[in-house]
């Protein structure tokens, strides 16, 4: 926190995602059953894969920690939002907005990491199968999960750090719904061409280089899935890898519209939703995409059901 001659800033205020009071609470309500159905969608999958012997393998070992990666990541946003959205005075620690956005940057960059691991995945099963079990064994598996989460929290820090070195001169109002980099360094009253600088490096590494190597990975396993002799074979494995892209194409776009744009086209109610896409919708979308187009988990699901009417 700066500490030169220029008020200090001790709060933030959010300005949300609209003034007005009737908006408000539809808004509330729309926010809120979308947060259950991340809740009730995401915690399935882990319940399933936990439960179900099947489901054992690395696959969805990684779809579980997708899943329990979105319940952690929508959790740190939206129960401030809809607590906002009830309150007339929405203020926010610097100490809580910092945490915020550590948190979410971090959590994000684990999710880049977690698809491009699942890309992998696929990549080893599909062009690789006799040798599939010996390259993603069980220590393996757990090794990249473990690097996963370190490299993201890890990677957080200088980032936030740099962004909350930038003079704000006082200025505390925050257009958006949570604390994001981007939001940050617009308040700052100093030169932060350098800062933006580093986002824009930071979109390229984070987002652009994960890209490349899903695409180089799918391209592989397009190819190999054509030397396939058998229609039904064939289409097992465009339904499996397919939900995965749905779900690459969705959480990577909405994250390089907000991290890979020039500022001065940025605007504030267009940035407002492009976070809730990546921050909201897609952890409510991936239970859904993964269940409806995944045979495995809907035998699971069904067997999980008819388990518990017997018993």
């Amino acid at each position: 926190m700066p500490w030169n001659n220029h008020t200090v800033v001790t709060e933030f205020i959010l300005l949300g995602l609209s003034s007005e009071p009737k908006t408000q609470v539809i808004l509330f309500f729309i926010f809120l059953l979308v947060f259950i159905i991340i809740l009730i969608g995401n915690i399935s999958i882990i319940i399933l894969i936990l439960s179900n012997v099947t489901l054992h393998t690395p696959m969805y070992f990684f779809l579980g920690n997708l899943s329990f990666l979105d319940l952690c990541y929508s959790s740190t946003i939206v129960p401030r939002m809809l607590k906002d959205l009830m309150s007339e005075k929405k203020t926010i620690s610097y100490a809580e907005c910092a945490a915020q956005m550590y948190i979410a940057l971090a959590l994000g960059e684990n999710e880049c990491i977690l698809l491009v691991i699942m890309a992998y995945d696929r990549y080893v099963a599909i062009c690789y199968p006799l040798q599939y079990t010996i390259i993603m064994s069980k220590t393996v598996c757990v090794r990249l999960s473990i690097c996963t989460w370190l490299c993201g929290f890890l990677h957080s820090i200088p980032h936030v750090s740099l962004t909350l070195s930038v003079d704000l001169c006082g200025n505390n109002k925050i257009n958006h719904f949570m604390c994001e980099m981007p939001e940050i360094l617009s308040l700052g009253c100093e030169n932060i061409l350098f800062m933006e600088l580093i986002i824009y490096v930071l979109g390229v590494i984070v987002l652009m280089a994960p890209v490349t190597f899903i695409v180089t990975s799918y391209v592989q396993i397009i190819l190999s899935i054509l030397k396939i002799a058998s229609s039904a074979g064939q289409r097992k494995a465009f339904s499996t890898c397919g939900s995965h892209l749905i779900v690459v194409t969705i959480f990577y776009g909405s994250a390089m519209a907000a991290y890979m744009k020039p500022r001065s086209i940025s605007l504030p109610e267009t940035d407002k939703l492009i976070a809730i896409c990546y921050f909201i919708i897609t952890p409510m979308l991936n239970p859904m995409i993964y269940t409806l187009r995944n045979n495995d988990i809907k035998k699971a699901f069904l067997k999980f059901r008819i388990g518990n009417i017997l018993f």
